[in-house]
């Protein structure tokens, strides 16, 4: 197969993932990238930046014309999230890479599980508490920063579990999230000395966008409880993969 193919294939994957379920995209990507497309870790890292970049910048805009992103919570997140995803980075740098590739692993499975779980009725929108969401935002950020990802796959639980956010809102504003902290790393990864291909990026980018819309459309037709069934089941085959490659 092609390699402008799968990089197709690959992107329209990514696509759905961020467009539907609101997370998946930067775990997706880096071994889509690196498995498929001969990329080496640090260029996929990079490259991977820009994809989830545009692309959840794109969906962000689908769900947002709907009314499914709330923005003074997704705002206090992002915000919150930043320093201390700077300081986690920091030491995450000085740790072997199966530590944080089995950290990764576990939180991926805890809030798989979480999410698997019975819950009750959805709730109405409740009034966002400022202090709360930036906590939690805060939270976010340190994990994500010590994990190296994008953080997409946290937020959604983050946002539901811990603000109380329906399904649906929480996906859109976790686009917002993940929009602000991919910019944020792709800036300070400004000058790096990985080579970019962009024969590659190009078309895996357009297909994902491509796929993001896709995505959003079939989020609307499918109910709340199924949403969430399909992200944690997502969350728990990377959480299995990724303690998988630790251990090896």
């Amino acid at each position: 197969m092609s390699t402008l193919l799968l990089a197709l294939i690959a992107g329209a994957v990514i696509g759905l993932a961020l467009g539907a379920l609101g997370g998946g995209g930067s775990v997706l990507a880096v071994p889509a990238l690196i498995y498929l497309l001969d990329f080496t870790p640090a260029a996929a890292t990079t490259a991977s930046l820009i994809i989830v970049t545009a692309t959840s910048a794109t969906a962000l805009y689908a769900h947002a014309t709907s009314g499914n992103v709330r923005w003074k919570t997704g705002a206090l997140f992002a915000a919150a999230g930043i320093l201390p995803a700077m300081a986690a980075a920091t030491l995450a740098a000085r740790l072997p890479g199966q530590v944080l590739t089995g950290a990764f692993a576990a939180i991926a499975g805890v809030a798989a599980l979480r999410m698997l779980k019975p819950s009750k009725a959805e709730k109405e929108f409740r009034p966002v508490q400022p202090v709360r969401a930036a906590g939690a935002g805060a939270g976010l950020g340190a994990i994500t920063g010590f994990l190296g990802v994008g953080g997409g796959f946290l937020a959604v639980p983050a946002l539901v579990g811990v603000l109380g956010l329906r399904m649906r809102p929480a996906v859109g504003t976790s686009l917002l999230v993940i929009t602000v902290n991919s910019l944020a790393a792709l800036t300070a990864r400004t000058g790096s000395a990985a080579p970019l291909h962009w024969a590659v990026i190009a078309p895996f980018t357009g297909a994902a966008i491509l796929g993001a819309w896709d995505g959003k459309r079939l989020a609307a037709k499918i109910t709340g409880p199924t949403l969430q069934r399909i992200f944690a089941v997502t969350l728990l085959a990377v959480a299995a993969f990724m303690l998988t490659d630790a251990i090896r």
